[in-house]
């Protein structure tokens, strides 16, 4: 299976046994006309999801409904439309939104933040496939495909009585779970290559920066990640993008961590009886600078590490062409004993 699909534009990126099995439930659910429900965080592409089966089962119209939007007394009339006169202002029909999706797909976007009253509406509209334009006393048919998505725990919701169980059971009935980034990480670097494709002109990101983005918890998903391509390549002239390049909240993620790293390389030292270079406790004098207690993590983690600077890096938590350039800046008589691993990217 290629690590990239859907047709016609449409690339669904991974390959990750969750988007896999994502995959294979997109081609069965595109034979048939079942409505499908599409669960997952913000970012995760539950849209891309929706319109990857509206392709894949025949094409016609794909009409977004942004359930979200849908509150306040023109809430019916987007939806079902209205007839000339209906309503102040209605100086000509309109047709609704269900009536343009007619032949194709119904995209009901977070229809978990749907009012009760227009639930009970959506209900009859899914099992009778018709419905009354506002002002109208004669019903319409609309023959479309209903593909729904949510951020929202439905299960829970109807236990609070939010949203519909009866509904709930009509929407349910092919599910797909689109599992957040931070728990498919083994899909971020084939997400990097196709949106520097995408992007990019020729840019690459380094070794250590593709680490830095591998640590990330993304919690805006693969939204997020497009977003920071974009800034990388749309700032920097490349080719190359270091570490430093990338965005502040990475970069703040990378020092949030950079103090607990620091700290447990100190401990590891003097727990190993390693730490040659920290002060005995009780001994006089002034503290340590910061610069001194750097040199000294970097020395400790080297140590503990055998050598490996690709290991050190992360576990002081940073990149190596930085472990390289502090190292070089202390002017450490160590340099020439640990060198076990290859030069890092220039």
């Amino acid at each position: 299976m290629q690590p990239e699909l859907f047709q016609e534009g449409l690339q669904i990126v991974g390959q990750s046994a969750g988007i896999r099995r994502v995959i294979e439930v997109i081609e069965k659910a595109a034979r048939g006309r079942w409505p499908v429900l599409i669960l997952g965080e913000t970012g995760t592409g539950k849209e891309l999801v929706a319109r990857a089966i509206h392709r894949a089962s025949g094409g016609g119209p794909f009409v977004v409904i942004d359930c979200s939007a849908l509150v306040g007394p023109l809430a019916e009339s987007e939806l079902f439309g209205h007839v000339k006169g209906a309503f102040t202002g209605a100086i000509a029909s309109k047709p609704g939104l269900f009536a343009l999706a007619h032949g194709g797909t119904a995209f009901l976007d977070e229809v978990g933040e749907l009012p009760l009253e227009i639930q009970a509406k959506l209900l009859r509209v899914l099992q009778e496939k018709e419905f009354r334009p506002v002002g109208s006393t004669s019903p319409r048919k609309s023959d479309f495909r209903i593909v729904a998505a949510t951020n929202r725990d439905l299960a829970a919701e109807v236990e609070k009585g939010t949203f519909r169980r009866d509904l709930y059971y009509r929407l349910n009935v092919i599910r797909i779970r689109l599992a957040p980034l931070r728990e498919r990480k083994e899909d971020i670097p084939l997400l990097v290559d196709h949106f520097l494709r995408r992007y990019g002109r020729g840019h690459r990101l380094t070794r250590e920066a593709l680490e830095a983005l591998l640590a990330y918890d993304w919690p805006g998903n693969v939204r997020e990640l497009e977003n920071c391509i974009q800034q990388l390549v749309a700032l920097h002239s490349g080719p190359l993008i270091h570490v430093e390049h990338l965005p502040s909240p990475i970069q703040n993620f990378l020092a949030s961590r950079r103090p607990r790293t620091v700290a447990a390389a100190a401990a590891i030292g003097s727990t190993r009886g390693q730490g040659h270079l920290a002060r005995s406790p009780g001994a006089p004098g002034p503290p340590p600078t910061l610069a001194e207690l750097e040199k000294q993590a970097i020395l400790q983690a080297l140590e503990y590490t055998k050598g490996d600077r690709a290991e050190a890096a992360a576990l002081l938590g940073i990149g190596r062409t930085t472990l390289y350039r502090k190292l070089k800046e202390y002017r450490c008589e160590q340099l020439e004993l640990f060198d076990s691993s290859r030069p890092p990217e220039r």
